[in-house]
């Protein structure tokens, strides 16, 4: 019995590493994996994270369409930096705010919430994979628009970095904020609009500027017209605009704030 006992209790002493909890770290990987495979397996996410964006990209090169003021830029360079925007958005706010809402709603984010990975672990992973998701879009993109003749700024790729990740954040805030608060089928609907209204009159692939009546005014207030600003003023040498940063620290917070206050779980 003594045997059996020592037995039983060595191998419960050398086996209880494995039984407990992995390191946070590991969880937050594993979830930010699963994150990102479940946005680049989906059909209809890939359509709005990475086709459409080479899609605007290469009719807005290839094509005279659309007429564009590029001030003096060869179309790739004008069209480039707010094709890269455009990735962002796509990911970070209209992928992310529908994915979440029907985890939410098929009560994933409340059963997850409740393992070992907790609901910081949950949304960093989420964060993570969207930044893994826009690494890919960055890569793809990049390399067509190289391929069309695209010559970026060499000092701007750095802010341009940066720029992108002040507006990850702000557009994931948004995200959250809207998966939230609306149900599911809403969040479909709103995320998509949101989406299309930004492409057309947000700032994002032209400048406010360019755009007719107030939205010219609006846009630059808004952080798709800050984001596009700031990714094109990075990317076209010409200096990232403090106005633009300001613009969408500000909407970070606020954001950020009112996910944080109004996020519902279940």
């Amino acid at each position: 019995m003594s045997g059996t006992s020592t037995t039983g209790t060595t191998a419960t002493t050398t086996g209880s590493p494995a039984t407990g909890a992995a390191p946070a770290w590991r969880r937050v990987s594993a979830q930010t994996a699963f994150e990102t495979r479940a946005i680049l397996r989906n059909g209809e996410q890939l359509l709005v994270t990475m086709v459409l964006p080479l899609l605007l990209l290469v009719v807005l090169v290839r094509t005279s369409v659309i007429e564009l003021d590029t001030g003096g830029l060869s179309r790739v360079d004008f069209v480039t930096p707010g094709v890269l925007a455009l990735a962002c958005v796509s990911t970070a706010f209209t992928s992310q705010a529908i994915a979440t809402a029907f985890d939410r709603r098929n009560g994933v984010l409340r059963l997850l919430a409740t393992t070992p990975l907790g609901r910081g672990g949950l949304l960093a992973g989420k964060v993570l994979g969207v930044l893994a998701v826009e690494a890919v879009q960055a890569v793809v993109i990049g390399a067509v628009a190289l391929a069309m003749g695209w010559q970026p700024a060499a000092g701007g790729i750095l802010p341009a970095l940066g720029v992108g990740l002040l507006g990850t954040a702000a557009f994931t805030a948004l995200a959250l904020l809207v998966a939230g608060t609306l149900r599911a089928e809403g969040v479909l609907a709103v995320a998509n609009l949101v989406l299309v209204l930004l492409v057309v009159g947000g700032g994002l692939l032209v400048p406010p500027d360019q755009l007719p009546g107030a939205l010219a005014h609006l846009a630059t207030v808004l952080p798709s017209g800050a984001l596009g600003e700031a990714m094109r003023g990075a990317l076209q040498g010409t200096g990232v605009p403090w106005a633009a940063v300001l613009v969408l620290t500000g909407w970070t917070a606020v954001l950020a704030w009112a996910g944080a206050r109004f996020f519902r779980w279940q």
